[in-house]
């Protein structure tokens, strides 16, 4: 079969490999749909903090059953699934006290791990999520939708919180849509018009140009009457961007960081103590994250369709990295139909 590789930064490969064969408590899956994850893009570029080279990049997965035995999940042959990318070790406190999602041997397909950015994969049976009849081109978005909704839950977000959402690449216009769904008054920001104009699309309450930390505290300070937001949730992984957050949240506040970055960050860290901030990291999410969100896109409560904005067939996808790469600030989310 083919799969996709990054062999080093700026070069993407498709190779021959062995099709793999299932063990005992694992399922052979057809993989239909592959979303570009920004930490995809990051591993690309030779700038996201925990890749390693080569690899088979992809963790955003729509796929088909294709081989699986009797579970007891009510898993079947021929049913569009999707899968909890994130392995676990089960045995470290984390594992222990049910954070599997923060394990500390944490091993994400396509990070730590081979990816799922191949023809055929096998998934451990307890790791795959049944699609509920959505089709494989929305289901591929339910894994960056959960980044964001788990961020939001960490927040503890709702109907009466005003939220600034710091980023509007596709985790950031998805953590919007999770806010929103929760009721909260959702605003994001963004150095480039072009994708707060498209984010509008998703019936946010407004944008923010970040084209100067001025001209942000500015926004801020209209919207929020001078009072801050409420909560303030960092989707970039930037230090510049994290500070925003920083900047722009009430006291009292909450600020969550679901952004990943290499750089270090110096700032005035008495912020947090005179504001008596609240501050949550927010690391991928939980299989009841996913079925949350399924649930939620089968009620037609969320409209995360609209996030596509390029597809390229399998064969294309050295050209779907260089395309991304440099037109980063016009594309949002980038699927490769396998």
């Amino acid at each position: 079969m083919k799969a996709i590789y990054i062999n080093r930064a700026k070069d993407v490969s498709i190779r021959e490999i062995e099709k793999p064969v299932p063990k005992e408590g694992e399922a052979l899956l057809k993989v239909l749909y592959g979303g570009i994850c920004g930490s995809d893009l990051g591993s690309y570029r030779g700038t996201f903090a925990y890749f390693s080279y080569p690899r088979v990049p992809g963790h955003e997965l729509a796929a088909q059953i294709e081989e699986i035995g009797p579970n007891e999940y009510g898993l079947e042959k021929g049913m569009v699934v999707t899968c909890n990318p994130y392995f676990n070790c089960g045995t470290c406190y984390s594992c222990q006290r049910g954070l599997v999602n923060a394990c500390t041997d944490n091993q994400t397909m396509g990070v730590q791990r081979e990816g799922g950015f191949s023809e055929y994969i096998t998934m451990p049976i307890e790791r795959i999520i049944d699609g509920k009849g959505l089709d494989a081109k929305t289901l591929v978005l339910i894994e960056p939708f959960c980044i964001g909704y788990h961020g939001v839950k960490r927040a503890q977000v709702g109907p009466k919180d005003k939220v600034l959402i710091v980023g509007s690449g596709t985790i950031g216009v998805l953590t919007a849509v999770a806010a929103k769904a929760v009721g909260a008054e959702v605003y994001i920001s963004d150095i480039a018009p072009k994708k707060l104009e498209y984010a509008m699309q998703f019936g946010i309450d407004g944008t923010l140009l970040n084209d100067s930390a001025e001209h942000l505290e500015q926004q801020v300070h209209a919207i929020t009457g001078g009072n801050g937001f409420d909560v303030a949730i960092e989707c970039v992984g930037l230090p510049s961007t994290f500070q925003n957050c920083i900047d722009s949240v009430a006291f009292g506040g909450r600020v969550v960081l679901v952004g990943v970055g290499k750089q270090n960050l110096d700032f005035n860290f008495t912020a947090i103590q005179k504001k008596e901030l609240n501050i949550f990291g927010s690391r991928n999410a939980l299989t009841s994250d996913f079925k949350e969100l399924i649930a939620i896109v089968k009620a037609g409560k969320a409209d995360i369709a609209k996030v596509v904005t390029n597809v390229y067939a399998f064969n294309d996808a050295p050209q779907a990295f260089a395309d991304f790469d440099k037109n980063s600030a016009e594309m949002l989310k980038v699927l490769i139909a396998f």
